[in-house]
């Protein structure tokens, strides 16, 4: 862990921020400043759009910072053997791949919050928002990120990930009522129930039910789809992390 955060830190923190924040950014940009200023979107979209793009990132940020490296490290480098070297389960190897990128995901999240804030042409509306809940929010999202993350890493070939990335990034990326709440979708009922198999759905739910920027799906329900999400990616990515790493 010391070491991963180290590279972080200190041998490639711009890149690291590049690959974190350019698409949130232009998000907010275009989907929150530019469309309400040309009149193509309301004046307080912005603030919807701003819990499901911090979800978003917290999720894709976490799953890119386990699934590349991880493919590199089986199939090229073989830099994993060092690790596997260290006096712990395989699997513990597995778990601290998580939780490094889920500390990635958290911090991109977070550090959207100042850039809103110069972007959105209301500034940020947070006066009701509920911390402790957007904290538990984000960092079970980042760690379903990882866990998904996880899975891709050892499933697919590193011939095939930019196929990968392709196929599964886009559905990630519009079926997670990022863009829209979760409730709205009920004249698309079919729709609705698809989103349902997307963890990022529960977790931009939860963003936008802890900072209170609208309509969302019953709080219950929000953490039993980020517990279970974790639950469910968590078990196949570690089997299937402990099952490349004895290979």
């Amino acid at each position: 862990m010391s070491r991963d955060l180290w590279v972080t830190v200190r041998r490639e923190p711009g890149g690291f921020l590049a690959q974190a924040l350019l698409q949130p950014i232009f998000f907010l940009f275009i989907f929150g400043r530019v469309l309400p200023e040309i009149g193509q979107a309301q004046g307080s979209y912005g603030n919807l759009l701003l819990p499901g793009v911090m979800a978003l990132t917290a999720i894709t940020v976490s799953l890119q910072n386990v699934a590349l490296p991880l493919v590199i490290e089986f199939s090229f480098t073989k830099e994993i053997e060092d690790r596997l070297l260290a006096p712990l389960p395989a699997w513990a190897v597995g778990v601290e791949k998580i939780v490094h990128a889920a500390l990635r995901g958290i911090f991109s999240a977070f550090v959207l919050l100042p850039i809103a804030a110069l972007v959105l042409p209301d500034g940020l509306q947070l006066g009701g928002a509920n911390w402790p809940a957007l904290i538990g929010v984000i960092l079970g999202g980042a760690i379903a990120g990882g866990c998904v993350g996880l899975v891709m890493g050892t499933i697919v070939p590193a011939n095939k990930i930019n196929i990968a990335f392709a196929v599964i990034l886009t559905p990630l990326l519009f079926t997670g009522a990022t863009f829209y709440p979760w409730e709205s979708l009920d004249s698309l009922r079919w729709f609705q129930v698809v989103t349902l198999l997307n963890p990022l759905t529960y977790v931009s739910e939860g963003a936008r039910a802890a900072i209170g920027t609208g309509e969302h799906m019953a709080t219950w329900a929000i953490p039993l789809g980020i517990v279970g999400s974790i639950a469910v990616f968590g078990t196949v990515g570690l089997l299937g992390f402990r099952r490349r790493a004895i290979d």
